[in-house]
């Protein structure tokens, strides 16, 4: 079956014209045989767990439109029968679905039997779907060699195309003598081969048919549902430095409309070729060059209902898991088990593993959708391992999707209206919020994106979803991901004399929408440098080592592990607070207001960091995840606690950071920070600029204290009354 496979047809009307040789009839023989066989399987393949029980017969009775046969049933009942769906899926396939629906007309005439009338019901039209347990090939290895040989790849569908109707049969009526034919059409991409002449033969005195006489007649002719898809690499399977591949899958019947982009996919296909319509290729040269595409039969969805990855936990597993879930300090392994080589930071290892765990989803009876995932900000001093959080999510998480703040645009995050070269229609390709569907998303230099590039991540942060309303298309998409970004302060470094608002250098709108603010900060400590110089050096020194090979082995154990855990628990796990864990809560919450309120009266301004609604929707997402963590269904007191304490030390802290105006201020200390106002007032001049260093030398010459001098100029800088410009110069402004 090269790229003339439509000469079949020829050698078919040749074949029914002449004589029959020995040949087509032992085909036609082996053929019978094979159909006789298929018909057997289903008839009489018995379950292996329990007698009696034919699933095949069972499933056709039930669903009569479609079959999902297992290859390794196939194999245990024949070993021929794989060995020829392989290698030939497009002759034995069209043989399976034959039998198929003759299985069924003669199940069905058992049951209709007893009203009298015997006569056969006309098999239907059954399609078979093939799964198999092989491991997937990958994109990159199909070639020559695989072309009309059954594949199973895997990967993400990044677009879906318009239903078409595609015949399977066309009728064709000779313009002159209305003679009408049937003209069989290659499933998939293939068109059909109409013959050029017509075969009526003309009675004398007639006049005979021309050349290519045949006109299609639409009404008569057979069709069936098909769709294209676009199937892109797994990002994990793409090497370093390569772009992702993409293949085009055609499915047709009862597949069609049931994959939406960003769904993660394995499918088992036919690898096939077509003449791409008006393609760069189609020069006049480039006659036996065909494009490569991949007529689906089965689909295995990778994802259930939330989580991607396999779904199917054996039964170990699962006592495994219940039993590391019934350990007392199960909540402290699993964050043990977060991030190993990074020393320290034990709270944003706490919050990364509520995070990965992931609250539960709520659907309200008036059809609102309340978030379960959990977005967490980590903002702090450069090298103190933020990246390396990021990268070690993307590894854990079983979806991931890791990307850089200066390097994406809003379409790129969200979705992208694409207009199709050969048919100039145009369609949807999922972003990368889109694409972590069910994971998470890590954003590196969230502070370096744009600011409207920033604006398009509102919604997916909070609704979960995505709206498009571009070129006549008017959709939305789910984005159920949990965000992980890491930002710097605007200097670069975080700056203890500066306020929280100058520190953190984003719209209150983002900032409210992340549950968790790490801020994480380069402490000079004698004691803890020492102790992270020795532990960076021994991560260097131990890693690829002779002895390293089991080490490596047992730790990608332990991720697996962990990723198993993790889809475990997001799986079967939705816990709900319970009474006293909401009333503690409500106590909380209520205090923290109280407490950002008094601050917000004694400062003369709000918090940086707002304290909403959505901060206690934060509150109830930690708990559950803590809950979670332990298989729990119920969220207690103790999750609460924990959860408000993990808030207090991310969030609470950041927006109290920062030096505020009257801390620690005696009447006699602000009566002597007036005097150095005024000196400096008096010494600079409006619009005048002066180096801060010279000035404080200058003052504490005149006697005052440096600490002074420094603290009235930091006030001065709140009130907008001193502005720095570069190099730490000052420049005095209208007050």
């Amino acid at each position: 079956m090269g790229w003339d496979e439509g000469a079949v047809y020829y050698s078919d009307q040749a074949q029914s014209l002449g004589g029959d040789t020995d040949e087509p009839g032992s085909a036609a023989a082996s053929r019978h045989s094979v159909l006789q066989k298929f018909k057997e399987f289903l008839r009489n393949f018995e379950s292996q767990s329990s007698t009696n029980v034919f699933p095949y017969r069972e499933s056709l009775l039930q669903n009569p439109k479609h079959l999902v046969v297992d290859m390794e049933d196939l194999g245990d009942f024949d070993s021929d029968l794989p060995a020829k769906l392989r290698s030939a899926p497009a002759d034995y396939l069209p043989l399976f679905e034959n039998a198929a629906g003759q299985v069924l007309a003669n199940l069905k005439t058992k049951v209709t039997g007893s009203e009298g009338q015997l006569e056969e019901p006309v098999p239907e039209d059954v399609q078979i779907l093939l799964t198999s347990r092989e491991d997937t090939t990958s994109m990159r290895k199909l070639g020559a060699q695989s072309i009309s040989k059954l594949i199973k790849i895997s990967g993400i569908t990044i677009a879906a195309s318009r239903v078409k109707a595609k015949a399977t049969y066309v009728i064709v009526m000779c313009k002159n003598c209305k003679n009408v034919q049937r003209v069989p059409c290659r499933p998939g991409l293939g068109g059909a081969i109409v013959p050029r002449t017509c075969n009526h033969i003309p009675q004398p005195g007639e006049e005979p048919c021309p050349l290519d006489p045949w006109v299609v007649v639409p009404d008569k002719s057979k069709y069936v549902d098909q769709q294209t898809l676009k199937l892109q690499e797994n990002p994990e399977d793409v090497p370093t430095g390569e772009l992702p591949r993409n293949m085009l899958l055609s499915v047709d019947r009862h597949l069609v409309q049931t994959i939406v982009p960003g769904t993660r996919l394995t499918i088992m296909g036919i690898y096939s070729i077509y003449q791409a319509s008006n393609s760069s290729t189609n020069h006049k040269g480039a006659v036996a060059v065909r494009q490569p595409y991949i007529r689906v039969v089965g689909i295995e969805e990778a994802n259930a209902a939330n989580s991607r990855g396999p779904a199917a936990f054996t039964a170990d597993e699962i006592e495994e898991f219940k039993k590391f879930a019934a350990e007392p300090d199960v909540y402290k392994n699993i964050c043990s088990k977060i991030a190993p080589s990074i020393f320290g930071h034990e709270d944003v290892k706490k919050a990364v593993a509520c995070l990965l765990f992931g609250g539960s989803r709520k659907h309200l009876p008036d059809g609102v959708k309340l978030r379960g995932d959990i977005n967490v900000l980590l903002l702090g001093d450069p090298s103190t391992a933020k990246s390396q959080f990021l990268k070690f999510v993307e590894k854990t998480a079983p979806v991931a999707v890791y990307t850089s703040g200066k390097g994406s645009s809003a379409a790129g995050l969200t979705a992208s209206v694409i207009r199709d070269n050969s048919s100039r229609e145009f369609y949807l390709e999922g972003g990368a919020m889109v694409l972590a569907d069910g994971g998470v998303v890590c954003i590196d230099e969230f502070d370096k994106m744009r600011p409207e590039d920033r604006v398009a991540i509102h919604e997916a942060m909070e609704q979960q979803t995505i709206s498009i309303a571009k070129a006549g298309i008017t959709t939305v998409l789910n984005s159920r991901t949990s965000v992980l970004a890491a930002a710097n302060p605007p200097s670069g470094r975080y700056d203890d004399l500066k306020t929280a608002q100058d520190n953190i250098d984003l719209q209150t709108t983002i900032l409210s929408r992340f549950d968790m603010i790490f801020i994480v900060k380069d402490i000079r400590m004698y004691s803890q440098d020492k102790i992270i110089a020795s532990h960076v050096i021994k991560v260097h020194a131990s890693a690829g080592a002779a002895v390293g090979d089991k080490r490596e082995v047992s730790k990608e154990k332990e991720e697996n592990w962990l990723k198993r855990y993790l889809q475990y628990c997001r799986t079967e796990c939705h816990p709900r607070l319970s009474e006293s864990a909401c009333k503690s809560l409500q106590n909380h919450y209520v205090k923290i207001r109280q407490d950002m309120r008094q601050q917000a009266n004694e400062t003369g301004s709000a918090a940086a960091i707002p304290i909403t609604v959505r901060q206690l929707e934060a509150i109830v997402r930690l708990s559950e995840s803590l809950a979670k963590m332990k298989l729990s269904h119920v969220a207690t007191e103790e999750n609460v606690t924990e959860a408000v304490r993990l808030f207090t030390v991310s969030t609470m802290d950041a927006a109290r950071s920062g030096i505020y105006q009257q801390v620690n201020i005696s009447p006699e200390m602000a009566n002597e920070i007036k005097q150095a106002e005024s000196h400096i007032k008096r010494r600079v001049g409006i619009g005048n600029h002066i180096s801060e260093r010279k000035l404080v030398d200058e003052l504490t010459r005149m006697g005052m204290n440096e600490s002074i001098v420094r603290r009235a100029l930091i006030i001065m800088h709140q009130r907008d009354e001193v502005e720095y410009k570069g190099e730490r110069r000052l420049i005095l402004r209208k007050s």
